[in-house]
C-alpha cells in the first residue's frame, strides 16, 4: 500500500464514523423550538387554531398519575399521556385505568435513555415492544411517539415509522421536570409559548426528574386549562388535533425528509 493510499484510508477511518454520528444525531436540532416550529410545525404538534392538544410525559407512575387522571375529570379534559413501555408493563391497571377514563396513550419509548450512539435495531424493537405492550394492555394500537427527553435521531424516527407511529414533539412546555419549578412558573412558561392550535408538554411523574415536581404540575394544570378556555380554545388529546397520523407498515420506504411529519 502506498503511503497516500495509506493516508486515505486512515483518513476514511476517522471520517466515516463521524458522518455516521452526523447523520444519526443531525435530527435532534428539531427540539430547538427556532427549528422546528416554522420548519416542521407537524412535528411540533400544530394543529387547528382553535384547539390545544394537552400531552404527559414518563408515566404511568403509580404516586402521581392518578391525581391527575383525578383532576383531569374535574376540569373535564381528557389528553394524550406518552408512556414507557417498562412502567406500562409494571402498572397495568393504571394503563388500562387511563383509557378507561378516555384518554389516549402515546410511546415515549421502552426506557428514558438519552440516544447518543446509533442502534438502529435496538430502537426499532424498543419502540415496538412498547407498542406491543399497550396495544396488550387496552386493545388499542398507539399512534403517536415522543422520543425520550424530545431527542428525535434518525434511528429512532425511523423506528417509529416502522410501527406505524407519528412523531410529535411540542410547541409549548412548562419546563415542570426542575426542582425549583412552582405552579405559577409553569403556568407563566406555558403561556409564553402557547399559540392556538399548540401542543402542550408536561409531565405526569418525576422518576426522571426533580423528586415532586409534578407536584408543582399538578397544581398549575387548573389554570393552564383555563388560561386556554379563555382564549377561546378547546383542549383535549392528540387525536382531537386535527391531524390524522398515516401508518408506514413495517419495511415500506421512509421519506426523505421530516417536513410534513
Amino acid at each position: 500500500m502506498s503511503l497516500v493510499s495509506g493516508r486515505a484510508v486512515r483518513t476514511a477511518a476517522v471520517l466515516l464514523p463521524a458522518a455516521v454520528a452526523a447523520a444519526h444525531i443531525g435530527p435532534a436540532a428539531t427540539w430547538l423550538p427556532g427549528v422546528r416550529l416554522p420548519l416542521f410545525p407537524g412535528l411540533a404538534g400544530t394543529g387547528p387554531g382553535r384547539h390545544i392538544a394537552l400531552t404527559f410525559d414518563d408515566g404511568p407512575d403509580p404516586a402521581s398519575t392518578p391525581r391527575f387522571l383525578e383532576a383531569l375529570d374535574e376540569l373535564g379534559v381528557r389528553a394524550t399521556f406518552f408512556v414507557l413501555g417498562e412502567q406500562a408493563v409494571r402498572h397495568p391497571a393504571l394503563v388500562r385505568e387511563t383509557v378507561r377514563r378516555g384518554h389516549e396513550l402515546g410511546v415515549h419509548g421502552w426506557t428514558h435513555d438519552r440516544p447518543w450512539w446509533p442502534a438502529f435495531a435496538r430502537d426499532a424493537e424498543e419502540v415496538a415492544r412498547t407498542v406491543r405492550a399497550v396495544h396488550g394492555l387496552t386493545g388499542h394500537r398507539p399512534r403517536w411517539y415522543r422520543p425520550p427527553y424530545g431527542i428525535l435521531t434518525t434511528s429512532r424516527w425511523l423506528a417509529a415509522r416502522r410501527a406505524g407511529l407519528r412523531t410529535v414533539l411540542w410547541s409549548a412546555w412548562g419546563r415542570d421536570w426542575t426542582a425549583d419549578a412552582t405552579a405559577a412558573s409553569v403556568r407563566a412558561r406555558v403561556a409564553a409559548d402557547l399559540r392556538g392550535g399548540g401542543t402542550v408538554l408536561l409531565h405526569d411523574s418525576d422518576r426522571h426528574a426533580a423528586p415532586g415536581c409534578w407536584r408543582a404540575t399538578l397544581a398549575a394544570l387548573p389554570p393552564v386549562v383555563l388560561d386556554c378556555r379563555e382564549a377561546g380554545w378547546t383542549v383535549g388529546p392528540l387525536r382531537d388535533h386535527g391531524t390524522v397520523p398515516v401508518p408506514v407498515h413495517c419495511g415500506a420506504p421512509a421519506p426523505a425528509g421530516l417536513v410534513g411529519e
